[in-house]
């Protein structure tokens, strides 16, 4: 569980009850008066760092703001030991090539057996992040935390380590660098999320003029560069139409493309799911969960099954989901009136029973109505299949903010 530590909320006992009572209704009432689903305002603008292959920053509403700068640099890929007549020796050249231990399989080149194609070729390791917010050491809990999830959205599927291969000699290592311009007024990992999707999206790499496993020799014209994530739309034909200048023209649909990953932060509030939780809605929490996913190209003709799309929907794909720990269960319980000898109540009955901390609870076991109560035990999987279901939707939380994203110019 990923500590929430970024913002601790100093309220009383009545202030989350009644915060807590406001968001059980349905529906719920939120304090800046948004709807479940509906995110902060924010305001977002790309290539903002000179020097950088890719570069973002965004600020919410409330203050919070984020930048992310990207550098690539080219580095050795490590030495390969294979054996053959001639000995053991390395197999990073052509002379794999002389031993016969290149193949090709499927368009694949492999060495000794391993792939070391494009697809299947990156690592984990070519990818290093680092996290700086204010106010916390580079080793504490929050920014490990931050940058442990993040990476892992990043590098579960493998496709990003696999853009970096050049050949068999060289690789790409790209550097993302996190700064929080002011100290969190909520969980920054949605902002940090979303702030590294569009540096990664505006990321671009030297046109690569040389082949093979010759020393990577890069085009100098900046505007020849390519994106690491490519921004065309590829169409397919969906239907025709009648038009006064060409009776054959066709109505083309734009198809989904490889984007890089977002996390959503989503909590419930006994039955009501909100996303984008403040810091005041994180301490009434019953319970919290980060859901990271990314869109990718729909290929009809891939051996995985894949549902058929819509008009205008998104491939999405489920990543990783991560539990918070919730700051509700360090907050202090409330005291009834009937216990509270400052209401007039009695703390300790006749019979010399002390009942300070006991009170009479209810079948949701959160006791007496109107009595803040820290929440108890973990969450159902009942509610982690609606938190993911609403995410994954057809219309969901996640094709909101990718649209959302859509509108920001990047390049």
């Amino acid at each position: 569980m990923a500590p929430l530590t970024a913002a601790q909320t100093l309220l009383s006992p009545v202030e989350l009850s009644y915060l807590h009572s406001s968001l059980s209704l349905h529906p719920p009432i939120r304090p800046d008066s948004r709807s479940p689903s509906q995110f902060r305002p924010l305001v977002a603008e790309t290539d903002i760092l000179p020097s950088t292959n890719g570069s973002a920053r965004i600020c919410f509403a409330d203050g919070t703001e984020a930048i992310v700068g990207i550098k690539a640099e080219v580095e050795n890929s490590a030495l390969r030991y294979s054996g053959g007549e001639g000995g053991v020796h390395l197999g990073t050249g052509r002379q794999d090539e002389e031993m016969g231990d290149v193949e090709e399989e499927d368009g694949i080149e492999k060495v000794g057996g391993e792939r070391t194609g494009r697809k299947g070729a990156g690592k984990n390791s070519w990818v290093e992040m680092t996290i700086e917010i204010p106010g916390y050491r580079d080793d504490d809990a929050l920014p490990v935390f931050l940058a442990a999830m993040l990476n892992e959205a990043l590098l579960v599927s493998g496709d990003l380590p696999d853009k970096l291969w050049i050949n068999r000699r060289f690789h790409w290592k790209l550097y993302i660098d996190i700064l929080l311009l002011s100290p969190p007024q909520s969980y920054p990992l949605p902002l940090l999320s979303l702030t590294t999707h569009l540096a990664l999206l505006s990321t671009r790499l030297p046109k690569l003029k040389s082949e093979q496993d010759e020393d990577p020799l890069f085009d100098d014209d900046w505007d020849a560069s390519v994106y690491l994530y490519p921004h065309h739309h590829p169409t397919t034909i969906t239907s025709t139409s009648t038009s006064t200048s060409n009776s054959n023209s066709s109505n083309s649909q734009k198809s989904p493309r490889e984007r890089p990953p977002i996390t959503i932060l989503a909590m419930a509030v006994c039955s009501n799911i909100i996303f984008d939780p403040t810091a005041a809605e994180l301490a009434v929490a019953d319970a919290i969960l980060a859901i990271s996913v990314d869109e990718t190209p729909h290929s009809p003709s891939s051996s995985s099954p894949s549902p058929k799309l819509e008009d205008g929907a998104r491939h999405l794909r489920l990543l990783a989901i991560r539990t918070i720990d919730l700051p509700s269960r360090s907050t202090a319980p409330g005291v009834p009136d009937s216990l509270n000898t400052a209401a007039g109540g009695s703390k300790v009955k006749s019979g010399g029973e002390d009942v300070s901390g006991r009170m009479e609870e209810k079948g949701d076991g959160r006791g007496q109505e109107g009595v803040w109560v820290p929440p108890r035990g973990g969450m159902k999987r009942g509610l982690v299949a609606r938190m993911v279901g609403m995410v994954l939707g057809r219309g969901g939380v996640a094709e909101e903010v990718l649209g959302g994203l859509d509108g920001v110019e990047v390049g």
